[in-house]
């Protein structure tokens, strides 16, 4: 009985086998019929390169990574599945003797038959390649995937770069870039290396479009065209410095970016949905709802800043990226991490700059090419895997052990130790004083480095030029994209000002309505209303009382916006400057949005502070004339609030705009109308641009207008006068702030 019972337990397990066997091998049969009709090197998005063939396709895609390939890889993953629960079925059955997962794969063994190893690793369900590890969040994600891109190969001949430092006599030249030479194609990850001064961040702003080369010299070309105005919307230029607003969230900072940047053509959701894929295509699902974060807020980690950074550039699938030292104050891991971020991006056909400044020996041979820089000089360009050997060959090898961006970085500073002196080296310094060598016997940096300059000019600068000189496998059509002079925008200029009004709004509540303003507003306001507590405003003294009260809230009103606004543009030069240079918005968008975003937030305070002061004082209890009161000083804090944009705009400094700030605003308080009844004629213009000066009288008028006819020297007639005043003001200051910006130095056109 148990052997039968035992024989028929076998029986269905075998059958079950067999089940599984079949729909094994349907699932790899499947997967080869698919594989076949997708011809390789192509897939359905198409328009991209993959990093292998990037030198031999113009447009294609990355095999690994098609869309076909992509579709095989869920049908593997739920067919994958299925078989999974067929085989807990099968756990207590003799026919299963091991099921095991390796990696992301399964790998199966059952009793009865046996499936190639060879044809069970061609036929992964999904693989390593399809949802890499991400090492920082310990989480799976989809790799970038192949978008149709615009292929730009970038060329640079002789590039030079002077400055001109002024001092107080004389004018001196520096040179900061000596000729140099190289080329970056699709598909490549082109590496800046050199020691500090030596001039990456010059040559990589150059490369960029982020320096206007009026003292430089030489020939830098896109699909061998010159820079345009079109380009600022195919590069995308990572910063040394993270700059992001800090009380934003990590989606909140895409979506903006994605709205402001994506083209017309796009949709609101798609446009978002493209933010949500650049979130998940960089690992920071875990992050996307926490604020960026800053000096006195706590946000996300450096490597997630970093990433993000990365993804606000990339969000519009740029043709270059250019990144500035992008693993400084990144541990190794995180460093690793963004590198190979940076590599799987150019896997899918985008030219890829970045400098790095002593990167660790799993970086370094992560880079495709490599420009190593000294004081401004080429030293090499080639590929990174062949520099160790052409400075071998011409006497510089190492004699132990290291990391070969250590080897470089030395050579690069002139340092020999634990590197082979080149006998040419040797031959040189010996004919010289012995003055000329240092107390190891190795020649002085500044010889070391005149060898390298004259080893790689002599050697391999012709041959360099000379591959520069071959025509690139593009046609006209393309290369006519690129020379376009026309500005692409993402959005309308009232789609921009709207964007820009809601950003800054969420940016900026955190601010206004922080504890310590809110506090500072209404301690002040209590202590004025106890101050003034029901005064009288039926005798002389209780009026000059009133009259005293209210020249104080038109001075509060006055200072305190104007040394909120003085800090605007400048704290804010460095992102208004990062999104300017990549056309994300027109400056007069942002001009608007900026100044009217801040409107409703400097309101709501005001409206409290009067509440509590008005009736605590017992002013005029009327509803006219409390809204008239407020209008006042609403007028005010709009006045004032232009006064601190176009300081702080024409300036762009703190120090000297605080300091010319309280010059003026003490100016405007001391000719308010109040201290001084009778001032000189030819001062007398001061106080009619003091925004006190006409503020003071209109309260005064709202008050005692049906009153009396004068109230300490001042008539209570209309008050028509005081109100175009401050119209004029609000309007011309700001005017002035906006003509300031637009002269403002910026790495990029107004």
């Amino acid at each position: 009985m148990e052997k039968g019972s035992h024989s028929s337990s076998t029986t269905l397990a075998r059958t079950k086998s067999d089940q599984l066997v079949e729909t094994l091998a349907a699932a790899f049969k499947s997967a080869r019929q698919s594989d076949q009709q997708t011809p390789p090197g192509t897939s359905e998005s198409g328009g991209t390169l993959s990093r292998k063939s990037s030198k031999r396709v113009m447009m294609g895609a990355s095999p690994r990574r098609s869309s076909g390939e992509n579709n095989n890889t869920y049908i593997r993953k739920s067919r994958s599945a299925q078989m999974k629960l067929d085989l807990e079925e099968l756990s207590s059955g003799a026919a299963l003797s091991r099921a095991s997962s390796a990696s992301l794969g399964l790998s199966f063994s059952f009793t009865g038959f046996t499936v190639p190893p060879d044809e069970i690793a061609d036929s992964k369900p999904f693989s390593d390649d399809d949802i890499p590890e991400d090492v920082e969040a310990r989480t799976c994600k989809m790799k970038f995937q192949t978008e149709p891109t615009l292929p730009i190969y970038l060329k640079f001949t002789d590039v030079t770069y002077k400055v001109i430092i002024k001092g107080m006599t004389s004018c001196e030249e520096r040179d900061i870039l000596n000729g140099i030479t190289g080329a970056v194609n699709p598909g490549e990850v082109l590496a800046l290396m050199g020691p500090s001064g030596s001039g990456k961040t010059t040559l990589l702003n150059l490369l960029g479009g982020r320096l206007i080369q009026s003292t430089g010299g030489g020939s830098i070309t896109y699909n061998d065209q010159p820079y345009s105005k079109f380009l600022k919307s195919r590069i995308g230029f990572v910063t040394q410095d993270d700059v992001l607003f800090p009380h934003l969230t990590v989606k909140e900072t895409l979506m903006y970016a994605a709205r402001l940047r994506l083209p017309k053509v796009l949709t609101r959701q798609q446009k978002e949905k493209r933010a949500v894929d650049v979130i998940y295509e960089l690992g920071l699902e875990r992050c996307q709802d926490t604020m960026i974060g800053g000096s006195f807020v706590r946000g996300v980690s450096g490597g997630e800043r970093k990433r993000v950074c990365i993804g606000n550039e990339i969000i519009i699938n740029p043709s270059l990226l250019f990144l500035d030292e992008p693993t400084s104050g990144l541990d190794s891991t995180t460093a690793l991490r963004t590198i190979q971020t940076l590599q799987d991006i150019a896997e899918v056909g985008k030219t890829v700059i970045t400098t790095i400044h002593q990167p660790s020996s799993r970086l370094f041979h992560k880079f495709d090419k490599l420009i190593l820089l000294g004081k401004g000089s080429l030293l090499y360009f080639g590929k990174a895997s062949e520099a160790i050997v052409y400075f071998s060959s011409i006497g510089c090898s190492p004699l132990i052990a290291m990391n070969p961006a250590e080897f470089l970085l030395d050579l690069a500073n002139g340092n020999l130790t634990d590197i082979s002196v080149p006998s040419e080296l040797e031959d040189k310094v010996q004919m010289e004083n012995s003055e000329t060598e240092t107390g190891n016997g190795k020649p002085p940096p500044a010889v070391v480095h005149e060898y390298l300059v004259e080893a790689y000019e002599s050697r391999v600068a012709d041959t360099e030029k000379k591959k520069l000189m071959a025509p690139l496998p593009l046609d006209d059509e393309l290369k006519s994209k690129v020379s376009s002079s026309k500005r692409q925008w993402g959005a309308s200029w009232w789609q921009q000002y709207c964007i820009l009004f809601c950003r800054g709004i969420k940016e900026r509540k955190h601010d206004y309505f922080s504890w310590l303003r809110i506090t500072q507003v209404l301690s002040t306001a209590i202590i004025l209303g106890l101050l003034w507590w029901q005064s009288d405003s039926k005798t002389i003294r209780g009026r000059q009382d009133q009259a005293g009260l209210l020249f104080f809230i038109a001075v509060f009103w006055g200072f305190f916006p104007v040394f909120t606004a003085i800090f605007t543009f400048p704290q804010e030069r460095a992102m208004l400057g990062k999104e300017r240079a990549a056309d994300m918005y027109r400056l007069s968008a942002y001009f608007l949005a900026r100044t009217t975003s801040d409107l409703p937030l400097d309101l709501i305070l005001p409206v409290l502070f009067l509440l509590v002061v008005y009736f605590m004082a017992e002013l005029r209890l009327s509803a006219s004339h409390f809204f008239l009161s407020m209008l006042t000083v609403f007028l005010c804090i709009v006045a004032a609030q232009g006064l601190g944009l176009a300081i702080g705009a024409t300036l762009m400094d703190l120090k000297r705009a605080t300091t010319l700030a309280s010059v003026t605003v003490m100016t405007f308080m001391l000719a308010g109308g109040y201290f001084v009844k009778k001032v000189p004629v030819f001062i007398s213009w001061i106080r009619y641009m003091s925004f006190n000066y006409h503020t003071y009288k209109l309260l005064l008028k709202v008050q005692y207008q049906d009153i009396m006819p004068t109230v300490n020297g001042i008539k209570t007639d209309s008050g028509l006068k005081e109100v175009g005043a401050l119209v004029a003001m609000i309007f011309g200051y700001r005017f002035l702030a906006y003509l300031s910006l637009r002269k403002m130095q910026l790495h990029c056109e107004a």
